[in-house]
């Protein structure tokens, strides 16, 4: 009895023995090497895991940093320039130079511009909704107003306006990741760069009907008249699809677009309040008053 639990015991741990040695030569054959780098970037990043690099985490991203020679095309919206560049220092690689980009809703159709025709009483979300029609309002390409937008982004820098009835962005939390984007299914969001001062100009509409179409449905719309392209300075905007378009790069903020869009389609942001322009008859007195200083002066 002894010797055969001895026999029994030495058979196992022989058998235990040879698979140790047969996995760990096995292990050996098929080892995945993982370039050290990779922790190192990946702990350079931000760790938000928002998407906004076009890889499904910081850890995805890392590794393309890496492997890749060539860095340019790749960059996190997140981290910005910043990190972008602690990153190429310590890989050795040059990256390119990025403006800082933000989200901006191109729809200005607001309560008031936008009268509701019928009431949706399904799933209060915009996904849902488009699948099923156009919206509640004449307009069709407009924001449907149900947050999808707002539950998607992950640092709180978008939320709807309950007076309005559209989403706002907060500029100072925006990390320009693109998940809002994603989100809406009218593609009325759009990542612009932010310029200087966060100053910048736009048509907030995407509607492509035609014009006396577009005036009914809202009074904020784009109805492709054409006075901004003609007006532009700069061959900044194109009308396409009875909608005009102000191209980022091309656009130097004159503002002209601004003052000839019948329909206020076209608003720039972030500009200084200009100084009320006094009254003509204000105005007249201090040119007397100062005209009256200067004679007794003279004399």
């Amino acid at each position: 009895m002894n010797e055969t639990l001895i026999y029994t015991i030495a058979i196992l741990v022989g058998l235990g023995l040879a698979a140790a040695v047969i996995l760990y030569f096995v292990a050996q054959k098929f080892k995945v090497y993982e370039d050290p780098r990779i922790d190192e970037t990946e702990a350079k990043l931000p760790g938000a895991n928002c998407g906004g690099c076009g890889f499904p985490g910081c850890r995805g991203m890392a590794e393309a940093l890496v492997k890749s020679d060539d860095i340019s095309a790749l960059y996190c919206p997140v981290g910005g320039a910043a990190t972008m560049k602690s990153v190429a220092e310590y890989l050795g690689k040059a990256v390119a130079e990025k403006e800082p980009a933000v989200a901006v809703v191109r729809c200005g159709g607001t309560y008031g511009c936008r009268p509701r025709i019928n009431t949706f009483n399904g799933a209060r979300s915009c996904l849902v909704e488009a699948s099923l029609y156009g919206g509640e309002t004449g307009c069709t390409f407009g924001c449907l107003g149900n947050g999808d937008c707002t539950r998607a982004c992950n640092f709180d820098a978008i939320h709807m306006n309950p007076e309005t009835g559209l989403p706002e962005v907060d500029e100072e939390r925006c990390t320009a990741c693109g998940a809002c984007v994603k989100a809406c299914p009218k593609q009325i969001i759009e990542l612009r760069k932010k310029g200087v001062k966060g100053r910048r100009v736009c048509v907030y509409c995407v509607n492509k009907d035609k014009g006396a179409v577009t005036r009914k449905a809202c009074s904020a719309g784009c109805i492709g008249c054409g006075k901004c392209v003609k007006t532009c300075p700069f061959e900044a905007i194109a009308l396409e699809n009875n909608l005009a378009y102000i191209d980022p790069e091309k656009c130097r903020l004159c503002r002209k677009c601004v003052a000839v869009c019948p329909t206020g389609a076209i608003a720039a942001v972030n500009f200084p309040t200009p100084a009320p322009k006094p009254e003509p008859a204000a105005a007249a007195q201090e040119t007397t008053i100062a005209q009256q200083e200067g004679g007794e002066q003279h004399a």
